[in-house]
């Protein structure tokens, strides 16, 4: 879906920003309503490494520009691309994938100091303000599989931490809905057109941006203080442009 951008004054943007987070306690068309409350930490979840080191994870949920947005404020985040997985090469262009049947999701690359951050954090941060998981093939006013909430694990540890934490979301009904996001194995992320990259952050006079990705940060901000600062990383071009895992 293409996302029709108008700049707004100042004053209808703070109005529209706060409507759209009071809004997130009301359900949209065809989803459940959702209680404006933290996801519980994760049981299952990996220590925090003695060394500083940088790992990935990609993750989908919806429009990318608002799920980078979002992961931009986590502390131990150095950098967080928009992206395509779980397509072809062929595919991942941003026309193609908006036609929702390439099979990708529009997705973010994110690479993080696990000495700072864990996994498991990651995640924590996904349910509570990046995405809501009991939307199949949606997200909020965007539709089609290419919106879809998947976790594309890197290893196995990444499986089971995801998987695992699933798991204790339903068992503790965090969600009035069942939980929909897939876990599947991560092949390839190939970055988006430049354009897109830190979007939300350079365009936040964009009406989409404020209603539909603002008040994820509020959220953040709000509900996990201490996985959120205010300064975010800005993106930066990462290399190579396609990224692979051989998990055998």
């Amino acid at each position: 879906m293409f996302r029709r951008l108008i700049p707004l004054a100042a004053s209808t943007l703070l109005a529209i920003a706060l409507l759209a987070f009071v809004a997130t306690c009301t359900p949209a068309a065809g989803s459940a309503s959702r209680e404006l409350r933290a996801a519980p930490a994760p049981r299952q979840d990996a220590a925090l490494a003695a060394q500083p080191r940088m790992e990935t994870a990609v993750l989908a949920g919806g429009c990318f520009w608002g799920l980078q947005w979002v992961f931009q404020h986590v502390p131990g985040v150095i950098n967080v691309t928009s992206g395509y997985s779980g397509g072809a090469a062929a595919t991942a262009h941003y026309a193609r994938v908006s036609d929702g049947d390439t099979g990708h999701a529009e997705s973010v690359q994110i690479a993080y100091d696990p000495s700072k951050v864990s996994f498991g954090q990651l995640l924590r941060v996904y349910f509570t303000a990046a995405t809501n998981p009991t939307e199949l093939n949606r997200q909020g006013p965007d539709v089609g599989t290419q919106y879809r909430g998947v976790i594309f694990y890197t290893n196995p540890g990444q499986q089971k931490i995801a998987q695992a934490y699933i798991a204790q979301l339903t068992a503790a009904h965090t969600f009035a809905a069942p939980i929909v996001t897939q876990v599947e194995p991560f092949k390839a992320f190939y970055r988006a057109e430049d354009y897109h990259q830190d979007y939300a952050r350079l365009h936040p006079d964009a009406p989409y941006i404020a209603i539909n990705d603002a008040p994820k940060v509020v959220v953040l901000q709000q509900l996990l203080p201490q996985l959120y600062r205010a300064q975010p990383s800005i993106w930066h071009d990462p290399e190579p442009t396609v990224i692979t895992v051989n998990l055998k």
